[in-house]
């Protein structure tokens, strides 16, 4: 494991646990920091009102650490916009929002736009198709913001069941993430190789970093986000926190390949220079005692055409 990825990992890391809604209240006060939490959502009638419906009832009406929750509905066929605000969150139909620059279709339109929807000095992204979601994920998230002004944006990390016809994988499901997204960040940013969750639809920053960085349209965005903040504001200026477990709808292989399609244009817009790659591939497994890196090398080695090793050597076909 590279020493800088290394001490990121040590210095950067938390757990949600670590901080209490009633005490961010506190730190957030005293710096008048105010917080908005939006979800995106295409048709998530099924999930987003409870999600909303706990966020306003445990962080902004029994502890005040939430200014308001935004819902912004990519256009949504199903109920979601009527049960996000039945719930009491605010919604926000992504095509009147800044409608002089059109509508484009993907998750991140929803987030880039939802900069210009909302006020908070503090802005907290939550996907609204989690599956009992706990209130602590926005607490964690807040956490690093709330206590550290050097921390800047704050990505989630947690397992993710994946229901199978064998049952459930405790820490499967992140597909795209360990095909696609790992790869790619440690073959060409191999600083941000210590996000276990790079391509988390949870995450949090401050507004003056987030008004600064281009928003990819689609499902890049994520990715885009890692790669456009570090080199911005710097390793030390990101981290994560650990949510323990995060249940969601698993899409088709498919959906995953049009994912995995988008992530890809979003790298080959940013990869850095010529040089080759680096080798060294960091995977995360869950143990007993928390987290623990795994580096491999995925290094290839390209041998030339036979037929150019044979001219150089003046030997014939088949000739030992």
């Amino acid at each position: 494991m590279r020493p800088d990825v290394r001490r990121w990992l040590h210095h950067r890391t938390f757990t949600a646990e670590r901080w209490r809604a009633s005490e961010l209240v506190s730190a957030r006060e005293i710096r008048g920091t105010t917080v908005s939490v939006v979800l995106p959502a295409l048709d998530e009638e099924r999930t987003v009102g409870s999600i909303v419906a706990t966020i306003r009832e445990e962080l902004v009406e029994r502890c005040p650490l939430v200014d308001e929750v935004v819902v912004v509905d990519s256009g949504s066929s199903d109920r979601t916009a009527e049960v996000a605000s039945a719930a009491g969150a605010r919604v926000v139909p992504v095509d009147t929002v800044l409608p002089r620059h059109g509508s484009r279709p993907g998750k991140g339109e929803a987030l880039w736009k939802s900069l210009h929807a909302t006020s908070g000095d503090l802005l907290v992204f939550i996907d609204s198709d989690l599956i009992a979601f706990d209130p602590q994920f926005v607490v964690g998230l807040l956490g690093p913001l709330l206590t550290d002004p050097t921390v800047g944006y704050v990505k989630a990390l947690y397992d993710r069941p994946l229901t199978t016809t064998d049952g459930i994988v405790p820490s499967g499901g992140g597909r795209v993430t360990e095909l696609v997204a790992r790869p790619l960040l440690n073959a060409f940013w191999p600083e941000l190789s210590g996000f276990v969750q790079p391509l988390s639809g949870e995450y949090a920053g401050r507004r003056e970093l987030l008004e600064q960085v281009p928003f990819v349209s689609g499902y890049g965005v994520e990715l885009g986000l890692l790669v456009d903040l570090v080199a911005l504001a710097g390793l030390d200026a990101l981290a994560q926190v650990d949510l323990g477990t995060r249940q969601h709808t698993h899409q088709a292989d498919a959906a995953l390949g049009r994912m995995a399609g988008q992530i890809l244009q979003t790298a080959l817009a940013r990869r850095p220079g010529t040089d080759r790659p680096e080798r060294e591939l960091l995977q995360f497994l869950r143990t007993a005692d928390g987290l623990e890196g795994v580096s491999w090398d995925v290094g290839v080695v390209e041998r030339p055409p036979m037929r150019s090793v044979r001219a150089a050597e003046g030997r014939p076909r088949g000739r030992s």
